[in-house]
This record gives C-alpha cells, sequence and structure tokens, in this order.
C-alpha cells in the first residue's frame, strides 16, 4: 500500500474498507488454494462461470473485481464488465432488459469476453434465475457470469450446475491479524493487544466487519481497547457478563433482577446479546452434563421466545429463575 501522504486527497476519506480492498489477486489474504485455481483461468484465458458463496467480509467480491481489473485495462472495464448487486433492481425485466442487451453485443476490436458480475445473487427472484439460466447458455461465446451469494441453497440448482462453484470460509484470526496490523501501521492508530483481540473475536472471520470497528472506534476515542471495542459496538463486556452469571448463581432472585436488569439499562445492552455471551459461559463453568444440558434448552427457548417478540424483562426473570433452579440442584446434590 501506498503511504499516508502519496494517497490521493479523495481516498483519504473513504472508509477503509473501501481504501484498503485489494486490488489484484496477490493482494488478497485468504484462500490460496482459490486464488490459485482462478489465477489459472485467467492466465489461461479459460474462466469458466463463477458462483462464490460463503459468510459476508470473506472476500468474495474483493476476489472477482481484482480478477476483473487483472482480465481489462482501465480504460476498457466500463465496457467490458456489468456489476449489478442487491440495490440494482434485478427483476426477470432487468434479466431480460440490460443484462440480456449486454451480453449479447459483441466486443468490436476487442478479443476476448466480457463479464456479468451478480454480487448478492441470492436476492434475486427465482422467475429472474430461471430467466438468468436461459441467458448464460445462450451467450457463454462471449460473456462469462460471475454469481456472489451468501446462502447456496437460494440460487436454483439449474444454475448451480451452469458454474464452478468456490465456498469462501471465514477467515482464520492467523490471516486477519497481518492484514489489521497493516492498516493500522497506515493510519497511524494507537492500539492495544487486548483491544485487537477484542476486533478479532467480535468479527468472527468477517474482514469487513474488523475494519468497520477499527475505523468506528479509533475516530470514536482515539485508543482502541478492549472496552473501547466492546462499548463501540454495542457489545456487553466479558467482566459484565461475569457479573451476571455470578448474580445469577450466588444472589438471591430479586436482588440478581434488580441488579442485571439496573446494568442492561445502564449500558443499553439487548438481552439477545446476553443470553448468547453467557451460553459461551456456560461452557467454561463446571456443571454437571445433565444439569448443563437442561440449563442451555431453557436459554434456547428464551431466545426463541424473544425472537417471537415478548418481553424482555418477563424472560430476563425466566434466564434468572433457570439459573437458580440450577442453583438449587447442585445445593441438594451435594447435601
Amino acid at each position: 500500500m501506498a503511504s499516508t501522504s502519496k494517497i490521493p486527497l479523495q481516498s483519504r476519506n473513504l472508509p477503509w474498507v473501501e481504501k484498503y480492498r485489494p486490488q489484484t489477486l496477490d493482494d488478497l489474504i485468504s484462500h490460496k488454494d482459490i486464488l490459485s485455481t482462478i489465477q489459472k483461468f485467467v492466465s489461461e484465458d479459460r474462466l469458466p462461470h463463477l458462483l462464490f458463496y460463503g459468510p459476508p467480509g470473506t472476500g468474495k467480491t474483493s476476489t472477482i473485481l481484482a480478477c476483473a481489473k487483472q482480465l481489462y485495462k482501465e480504460k476498457e472495464f466500463n465496457a467490458m464488465v456489468l456489476e449489478l448487486n442487491a440495490s440494482d433492481d434485478r427483476g426477470i425485466d432487468v434479466v431480460r432488459g440490460p443484462i440480456l442487451s449486454f451480453a449479447s453485443t459483441r466486443t468490436i476490436f476487442k478479443k476476448g469476453f466480457k463479464l456479468v458480475i451478480l454480487d448478492e445473487a441470492d436476492a434475486m427472484t427465482r422467475d429472474a434465475q430461471n430467466a438468468l439460466r436461459r441467458v448464460i447458455e445462450k451467450y457463454t461465446e462471449n460473456t462469462r457470469f460471475c454469481l456472489i451469494c451468501n446462502y447456496l441453497s437460494k440460487i436454483i440448482p439449474a444454475l448451480q450446475s451452469r458454474c464452478t462453484r468456490f465456498r469462501f470460509g471465514p477467515l482464520s484470526q492467523d490471516q486477519m491479524i497481518p492484514r489489521l496490523e497493516h492498516v493500522i501501521q497506515q493510519e497511524s492508530i494507537d492500539v492495544t493487544p487486548d483491544g485487537m483481540k477484542a476486533i478479532v473475536t467480535l468479527s468472527s472471520g468477517d474482514m469487513r466487519r474488523s475494519l468497520n470497528i477499527l475505523q468506528s472506534t479509533s475516530m470514536a476515542y482515539g485508543k482502541v481497547n478492549e472496552d473501547h471495542v466492546y462499548t463501540c459496538t454495542g457489545h456487553p463486556l466479558r467482566s459484565d457478563i461475569a457479573n451476571i452469571l455470578d448474580w445469577s448463581l450466588n444472589k438471591d432472585f430479586t436482588s440478581a433482577y434488580k441488579q442485571i436488569l439496573q446494568l442492561k439499562t445502564l449500558k443499553g445492552l439487548a438481552l439477545h446479546d446476553i443470553l448468547t455471551e453467557i451460553h459461551l459461559l456456560i461452557h467454561r463453568v463446571d456443571f454437571p452434563p445433565a444439569i448443563r444440558m437442561g440449563l442451555l434448552i431453557k436459554l434456547a427457548d428464551i431466545e426463541y421466545r424473544l425472537a417471537s417478540g415478548t418481553s424482555e424483562k418477563i424472560q430476563l426473570s425466566s434466564m434468572v429463575a433457570a439459573f437458580q433452579a440450577v442453583r438449587d440442584i447442585v445445593v441438594n446434590e451435594a447435601a
């Protein structure tokens, strides 16, 4: 990457996700096996129709854009590449209109094929996907299609069978940290080791999310440490979760409920987030297996009821009651 002084003014104001988006296939940090296969396709000029799927922020769009930049020169890029995502209208009319006319027109004075990138293709209607099937078949000679989606199950089997599929899994911490460190160095941010760990943990293998957390935390607080990262994302702190678990198991029902409610209101925590974090913590607490299973089933029921739109206060009391019941069982068994 260029140093900040050499970066043009307009790119300084860009979100870091776009500012540090990989420009070539060599800049990409993950899925080396997929990249080497695509590099081979490009170098041999035998690119098939592609279908990239996997969770967000794993490099699907960056990969095909880097591939397109390698295939086409800057001045011919717009004439050779059509990119549509979910914010564009992509019903059956668009497949029969702009996509069909782009795919069917041949390129004069330029050899090679055109490229149609359909980002977030799982948002396309079934009718549009069925119409696209015929377009892909008919214009294979001069156009290649690349479909990108999060959920493979939402793409009709007929389209899947016409494409070469690649799954982009979540990034590992070892892959994310060097890239984050590069951005930190370029932007001269003060990041503590626990802050870096918190960013990587909260992003769950999503590079886009990790960069967004890093940028928003550094802008809001200046220094990026664990507390600032959790506060900026509205995520419960680990110390808060430990306190909630401690109160639920060791205090009487009324005081435990009141203290948790007070903490929840003070920090603006959602019960759903508290449940998610407590679920991870329960696996580390030394409960007898049968009791742990019963508790997890109760927590799953509470989460389901929350998703149905029930009262948070009632579900919070239900969660505290579940822990109190477990405590009583453990105490009685010990006696």
